[in-house]
């Protein structure tokens, strides 16, 4: 099966729902020009599906993220703002 990488921006916000291919293999989180990104590894042109995106920042609490995939973290403002990534198929 033929598959790429893309990069979904991310919103610096507690919670959004993106769509992407159904089977997608989340690779990374990281700043990219001052605006987070995730990259994952997709079939393009498969059914996509709903997946929740959940951001805690450091020292904020973290119990909803519980059986969730922790797929990284990134820095913004200098390293003022360190978000940290966790995934969970809708």
């Amino acid at each position: 099966m033929n598959q790429s990488i893309w990069k979904y921006p991310l919103k610096v916000e507690d919670e959004q729902i993106i769509e992407v291919p159904y089977g997608a293999e989340f690779l990374s989180v990281q700043a990219q020009h001052d605006q987070p990104c995730l990259w994952a590894k997709v079939a393009p042109g498969v059914q996509e599906v709903s997946v929740k995106v959940v951001t805690v920042g450091t020292g904020h609490p973290a119990q909803h993220t519980e059986g969730m995939q922790y797929v990284g973290s990134y820095q913004l403002h200098g390293g003022g703002f360190v978000g940290h990534v966790f995934i969970k198929a809708s």
